[in-house]
């Protein structure tokens, strides 16, 4: 078993190491943490000599097999919380994050699965994000930025880069929200924005900021 702060710190590592192939360094974990260097520097030490993670000096972290399976537990346990209360509860989607920050630190492994079946066993959670498996498998997406897609290319909302309260709060106010069918009708070389239909029916000016912050399943 392992303290709250120690599966914080190794999530943390993880998602950081799904957005880069190289070694991790402190300043990275700690502007994710929102924590001093300092801090994070025994935090890896301590991390490492319990063999969670793999040290170089001046080269940074990775997180060894062992450090990942905790990583991938805390993880699903916090996505599955994301859907439990978005869906069954009815917590808006920018609402879940932080009430899940405290779930996902529940030890019962049966718990955990029960509520995966009582799900429905989700792929993804309400952000879009993959939901881990029992023993750690992931599902991939081939989701795609919506900043990347063309005139006339069509899609369905499937996930958010950006999870910021401020940013979801937005989406939902435009009800650029998962499941809307969207639809490019107009690009700016100028500025790289675009006009978008939603639904068939609504149309919309997107900035390139929000564009490259949602990811869409491409549709015929």
């Amino acid at each position: 078993m392992y303290s709250f702060t120690e599966e914080n710190y190794l999530k943390a590592i993880y998602k950081l190491q799904e957005q880069s192939d190289v070694s991790i360094n402190t300043n990275a974990i700690a502007l994710s943490i929102q924590t001093k260097a300092a801090s994070v520097t025994d935090m890896i030490k301590k991390l490492s000599d319990k063999k969670l993670l793999k040290y170089e000096k001046y080269k940074g972290v990775e997180l060894t097999k062992e450090g990942k399976r905790v990583a991938l537990e805390t993880v699903r346990k916090h996505r599955l919380w994301e859907t439990f209360l978005h869906s069954k509860l009815n917590f808006t989607w920018d609402a879940v994050h932080d009430v899940a920050e405290q779930l996902e630190h529940i030890q019962s492994a049966e718990l955990i699965d029960k509520l995966d079946e009582f799900l429905g066993f989700p792929t993804h959670d309400p952000h879009g994000d993959p939901i881990p498996g029992r023993n750690g498998e992931i599902q991939q997406s081939n989701f795609i930025l919506l900043s990347e897609f063309k005139v006339g290319e069509k899609g369905i909302i499937s996930g958010v880069v950006n999870h910021s309260s401020l940013f979801l709060k937005h989406l939902e106010k435009n009800q650029l929200t998962l499941g809307r069918k969207i639809k490019i009708t107009e690009a700016s070389a100028f500025d790289l924005s675009m006009q978008i239909v939603l639904d068939d029916k609504n149309t919309q000016q997107l900035s390139h900021e929000v564009a490259r912050n949602i990811l869409v399943k491409k549709t015929k």
